[in-house]
């Protein structure tokens, strides 16, 4: 089995009752048959307190009023971790915070940034992101109505993809233009079942003339995008919109949601765009917290891409995959602007890693929601 991860997964470490957001508490921990039939079979006293703290009928931990699991101290410790070993742990409480996407004979593990800490270690990645491989002896598990075929296309775009992202002669703004119309491309040839043609897309894009040709493209048609201030301001209020037709999972979330809306469309379209280059100018002149903000959108777009682009290979869904990834980075960036809006040209790097988590918890813990924001 070949693992691959991405060069920062070493930094995780978790700090456990010193995390600002527990991972314990929030949402329903799901827990696999295998942990279930060991809780079943735990013997003593505590076997019966185990018991007694799972919801048998969901296969979830209880939780408390404020949404806390049944085993959570109130000094943020496990208290089955604690009685009866790591072992004990159920796939979700050991995996978290990472995130696995396994294919045949081929396990991708990231970090999501629904974790603080991990939202804090991405924050501070200055380099371009690499991805670490290593093979591993174990029986390698067969996966029903997968192409191999088509998988190494997605595989040789994803790598076209964040080689794109990860180019710093171009503004962020291009580098997506072009991601985005690259994946429209190859969405057009997998609709027509004719997977071979995916490798002429992927020669262009890699052949230096065509690229750079595209590239001003790109850029002329972004400066006519930007120059129609209806159009800009129509066009960022859908994407944030959107959000509003997900499932909250987060009691308070909706309301954040309405207090960011106003902030950045309630005043229209000039006031948005007076905004949004204000904005612009900041970061351009003075980092916020030492954060380069072109850095951090790059950083962003790389971790969604390679978490979720080649997961394709089940749904065909190459174009939703791409747009996932970009308005996710777009709002989690209108996110930043509402916030240093709010605090009147401040904008701290904690309160970024509060807005990428966040977000982060509403999207990635949700099928229900990636599937949304893929349609």
């Amino acid at each position: 089995m070949l693992y691959v991860r991405p060069e920062y997964y070493e930094k995780f470490k978790c700090v456990a009752d010193r995390c600002e957001a527990t991972c314990c508490a929030g949402w329903q921990i799901v827990i696999d048959e295998a942990a279930l039939l060991r809780y079943k079979s735990e013997q003593g006293e505590y076997g019966e307190t185990l018991r007694n703290r799972i919801d048998w009928a969901e296969g979830v931990f209880q939780q408390d009023c404020r949404k806390r699991c049944a085993f959570l101290k109130e000094n943020n410790l496990c208290e089955m971790y604690e009685r009866l070993g790591e072992e004990s742990l159920c796939v979700t409480c050991a995996n978290y915070p990472r995130h696995i996407e396994e294919f045949e004979n081929l396990r991708e593990i990231t970090l999501t940034i629904s974790c603080p800490e991990v939202a804090r270690i991405l924050l501070g990645q200055k380099d371009p992101v690499r991805f670490t491989e290593e093979e591993i002896d174990e029986d390698e598990e067969e996966f029903d109505d997968f192409d191999p075929f088509f998988f190494s296309y997605l595989e040789d775009a994803r790598k076209i993809i964040i080689a794109i992202l990860q180019n710093r002669e171009l503004s962020v703004a291009v580098r997506v233009a072009l991601v985005q119309k690259m994946a429209e491309e190859m969405q057009n040839i997998i609709e027509e079942s004719d997977l071979f043609d995916l490798a002429d897309v992927f020669d262009k894009y890699e052949e230096e003339a065509y690229f750079a040709n595209a590239a001003r493209e790109a850029k002329r048609e972004l400066i006519a995008f930007y120059e129609n201030i209806e159009e800009e301001f129509c066009y960022s209020e859908a994407v944030f919109d959107r959000l509003y037709e997900l499932e909250f999972l987060s009691d308070d979330w909706e309301e954040y949601l309405d207090k960011c809306r106003k902030i950045l469309y309630g005043e229209g379209a000039k006031a948005y765009r007076d905004l949004r280059n204000e904005f612009q100018e900041y970061c351009k002149q003075e980092p916020l917290d030492g954060i380069d903000m072109d850095i951090l959108l790059e950083q962003l777009l790389v971790y969604f891409v390679f978490a979720y682009f080649c997961g394709a290979v089940y749904d065909d869904n190459v174009i939703g995959k791409i747009k996932m990834s970009v308005d996710s980075v777009k709002v989690l960036y209108e996110m930043f602007m509402a916030k240093w809006t709010e605090q009147e040209g401040h904008l701290s790097r904690e309160d970024m890693k509060q807005i990428m988590y966040r977000y982060s918890r509403e999207l990635e813990h949700s099928e229900e929601n990636l599937g949304r924001m893929q349609s």
